[in-house]
């Protein structure tokens, strides 16, 4: 037998008999670009010290890899479906490695910024061909028990990321984070070549390049906008932005509903079902990727905790997503979609609103608590969203499908780093000028000004303690002074995180009541429609006719394709 598989699942009536390690292929490659997100939050720190990275480049680090990978994903999923979906998946890896070997090898702030850039853009290959991939390659009976799995292992990459980073800080350098990519970006690719099948879209209807235009410039300078909006301030740029995203996206919507072929056919999004569960998934990965981000820096700046170490706690959010995806993937046979995806959000938002008594005396155990609440709630909830929202399109679409669930996770991810870490950072200052308002005071003259400017670097618990420490502990004469202005700044934070948290699990809360209203009372397993609706749906949608549209309907669906 070649060792490349070369014949389409399309052209084959039975399930690919070698489905189940070809989704351990897909789940890799997915785990490798939902790392690449969460992994930073604690090498940044180790980045910032070695590049001497100023306020501005910090962000650019971040929003290098973000802004392409959330602006990208639908056009690449599209284009994913017409030129090959192995072919996108393979072509992503190998960019997403020859990325990720660039930022070990950088010795400057260009050179990491343009790394992640790389690895943005490919990972808005990669994300997108995975879930088609999976539906193309798995029947309906076992699609629901594999998102499930897909589901997980997403859920699963934004705590293991932390903790890997963590690993590799402790005994090697920042640009270790980027080399350990190379050798499992490897693994994936020839064991994609040896495991996954070729599937692809047949099209006569021309590519909507103008209409991927319009959905880049949207998403993207949207993503960019509310992330610098509240990052540096609402000026004349970030508000010309914002402004420039909602015309695209009146110009996005308005092509699609007049050309034949569109990238996204956008009356999907009026389905209660396919926009209930795209919300469903942006608010989910909204409080997740937050509370990843400020608990990741409390159990640094509050106890201490050095990067493995925190990164071992933040694992019990990890576990619990894998125990609520296999959970979920067993109740969606016998359980409503619609109850799985509403309890799920509100067990995240009861894990969230456990944040809001955080205080300097709290413990590690009601963080437990939180992520494991706010995990389970995540596994509960995600497949069926994800099944449900890849089940209202037809089979030709799978591409701008994947698309819409994997932007929906990163645009939600996105937003709430930007929108929830204002609130936080602003907090924290507030009540950090507060509490040390009469203690500043009392420092000697020579040292007020370095304290000052310590103090001032609000957004950096960390490092606004550490300042204090390096400039008052030492002395004596001021080391109780020390000892006040460092609980200032671990109350402070603290409460900052209880505010953020409120306004967080208040959102969940109120998120679940509105997809409750949304979605259908019959969305069972995670799809409302029946196996006629889909066979329909597969033959009169866009891209009518192609390969897998032309079989035979029994073959179509025993094929999952």
């Amino acid at each position: 037998m070649a060792f490349i598989v070369k014949n389409p699942v399309e052209a084959d009536a039975r399930p690919y008999p070698r489905r189940w390690p070809a989704l351990g292929v897909l789940c890799l490659s997915l785990l490798l670009v939902v790392m690449a997100n969460t992994s930073l939050i604690v090498a940044l720190p180790d980045m910032t010290a070695d590049l001497e990275l100023r306020s501005h480049e910090m962000q650019w680090l971040v929003d290098g890899y973000t802004v392409p990978y959330a602006a990208l994903m639908l056009l690449f999923g599209v284009l994913g479906d017409r030129v090959g979906r192995r072919r996108a998946l393979i072509a992503g890896l190998v960019v997403y490695g020859a990325g990720s070997l660039l930022g070990s090898l950088a010795d400057s702030t260009e050179a990491v910024i343009a790394a992640r850039f790389a690895m943005g853009v490919s990972a808005a290959v990669i994300m997108p061909a995975t879930l088609s991939l999976l539906v193309a390659i798995f029947p309906r009976a076992e699609r629901g028990k594999a998102i499930s799995i897909w589901a997980a292992t997403s859920g699963l990459a934004i705590a293991l990321g932390p903790l890997v980073s963590g690993a590799l800080l402790a005994n090697a350098g920042w640009s270790s984070t980027f080399l350990v990519n190379v050798p499992f970006v490897a693994v994936a690719i020839v064991a994609a070549l040896a495991l996954i099948p070729p599937s692809r879209v047949e099209s006569r209807q021309p590519l909507d390049y103008l209409g991927g235009i319009y959905s880049i410039v949207a998403i993207g300078t949207m993503v960019y906008a509310v992330i610098d909006g509240f990052h540096a301030g609402w000026g004349a740029l970030q508000l010309s932005l914002l402004a420039l995203a909602a015309l695209t996206s009146l110009l996005f919507v308005r092509r699609q509903l007049r050309h034949p072929a569109p990238l996204l056919d956008v009356r999907k999004l009026a389905d209660r079902a396919v926009g209930g569960s795209s919300l469903a998934v942006m608010l989910l990965f909204l409080s997740a990727f937050a509370v990843i981000y400020y608990v990741a820096q409390y159990l640094q700046a509050i106890f201490g905790y050095g990067p493995l170490e925190t990164g071992i706690r933040l694992l019990p959010l990890a576990v619990a997503v894998t125990i609520g995806s296999l959970l979920s993937g067993i109740l969606m046979r016998w359980v409503s979609g619609r109850w799985l995806i509403v309890t799920g959000m509100l067990l995240g938002a009861g894990g969230v609103l456990i944040l809001t008594q955080a205080d300097a005396s709290s413990t590690y155990v009601s963080y437990l608590v939180a992520l494991s609440l706010l995990g389970l709630g995540m596994g509960l909830s995600e497949p069926p969203a994800t099944d449900t929202i890849m089940g209202g399109f037809s089979e030709s679409e799978l591409g701008a499908a994947g698309g819409l669930n994997d932007t929906a996770i990163e645009l939600g991810g996105s937003l709430g780093i930007a929108f929830l870490g204002s609130i936080l950072a602003t907090t924290y200052d507030e009540r950090l000028a507060d509490k040390t308002a009469g203690q500043t005071a009392a420092v000697p003259e020579a040292l007020r000004g370095q304290v000052d400017g310590a103090l001032d670097r609000a957004a950096d618990p960390v490092g606004a303690g550490a300042g204090v420490a390096e400039h008052l502990a030492s002395d004596p004469s001021t080391a109780t002074l020390a000892d006040a202005l460092m609980h200032s700044v671990t109350s402070s934070y603290a409460e900052a995180v209880a505010t953020t948290s409120w306004v967080a699990g208040l959102m969940l809360v109120v998120g679940a009541i509105a997809v409750a209203l949304i979605l259908p009372r019959n969305l069972r397993g995670g799809h409302h429609h029946t196996d006629g609706e889909e066979r329909s749906a597969g033959a009169d949608g866009p891209g009518g006719g192609d390969g897998a549209d032309s079989q035979h309907p029994k073959q179509r669906v025993r094929a999952g394709v």
